[in-house]
């Protein structure tokens, strides 16, 4: 059973070395089970984040193994567009040790700018999140959370973060990821394919095309944003009041509207956004058709030529 959740349990102080040879300068943020803080590497003489389990979580040893799991994932990477894994520690606590990024998350950048990105800013996240995806497909996983607070931007170079959902392809309950974000089939529950995360790439590009989702999510109380696992002990509570999945998922009973009925983009970059949100994942593009259509945006090829 999980630890009785205490919201007040006071993070540790700055100047404190939960593991050797690093501590911690400030806390960054707290989930449901994560703590995140900005802390000093001795060994690498530099800033670096450290992800843990909340003091009032760890007698869940789940929710450590989870953790691990995501930095050994991290630690064995190298890609451009993931973010990147420095150490990983299982005693005497679990630790990640990650690198630390500068620039913003996307969800903070739409609030703060307030306006909408061009199309070829559009094009250019959509290619960097395709590539980040392709691979991790190639190395068996779905990331499966794939949202504006999940990737990081710095001058038009974007990195992917937060493996703590992702998994192989196949079957996986109903609702892992996070609720308004969920591709049907990941709200339904069933078979999970590589679609999945071509939805998670289209509704990202929405968003930051249009400023906001394709459909209101009715679901509140916190949950909307929190992600699911799909491990026994992590299951999000229905907050809607009626149990319906088609009140929780508004993806499951409409259509995505065009994007066009939003705001102008040039014709393959709409059809490109509107045809990964199809509801039926086999009618979504593959990445690399993906990619081919959204390059047609560029100003530039990324290839050179």
């Amino acid at each position: 059973m999980n630890a009785t959740a205490a919201p007040d349990t006071p993070p540790p102080a700055p100047g404190t070395e939960p593991v050797p040879g690093y501590r911690i300068l400030a806390g960054l943020a707290r989930t449901g089970w994560l703590d995140v803080y900005d802390a000093w590497s001795e060994e690498r003489d530099c800033r670096c984040v450290l992800k843990t389990v909340r003091p009032d979580r760890r007698g869940d040893r789940r929710l450590g193994e989870r953790l691990l799991r995501e930095g050994r994932w991290l630690l064995g990477f190298t890609h451009p567009h993931l973010v990147r894994a420095y150490d990983v520690f299982d005693a005497p606590e679990p630790v990640v040790v990650l690198e630390a990024l500068t620039g913003e998350t996307l969800s903070h950048l739409l609030h703060r700018l307030r306006r909408r990105a061009s199309a070829a800013d559009v094009a250019l996240l959509g290619v960097q999140l395709c590539s980040a995806v392709h691979y991790l497909h190639g190395r068996g996983l779905l990331h499966l959370d794939l949202k504006p607070s999940n990737v990081v931007v710095d001058r038009g170079l974007a990195k992917v973060l937060d493996l703590s959902v992702a998994r192989p392809p196949g079957p996986a309950p109903a609702g892992v990821g996070t609720c308004c974000r969920l591709s049907p089939e990941q709200a339904r529950g069933g078979m999970l394919t590589a679609a999945a995360d071509v939805w998670g790439i289209g509704a990202t590009l929405y968003e930051v095309a249009c400023g906001d989702l394709p459909f209101a999510c009715r679901t509140t109380g916190g949950t909307a944003h929190r992600p699911y696992a799909g491990y026994p002990g992590d299951e999000p509570d229905d907050k809607s009041g009626t149990g319906d999945p088609g009140d929780r998922y508004p993806q499951l009973e409409r259509e995505v509207p065009p994007i066009r009925s939003r705001r102008r983009l040039p014709p393959a970059l709409a059809a490109a956004v509107d045809g990964c949100l199809r509801a039926d994942p086999p009618a979504r593009p593959g990445l690399a058709a993906l990619v081919a259509a959204l390059e047609t945006a560029l100003p530039v090829p990324r290839r050179g030529g």
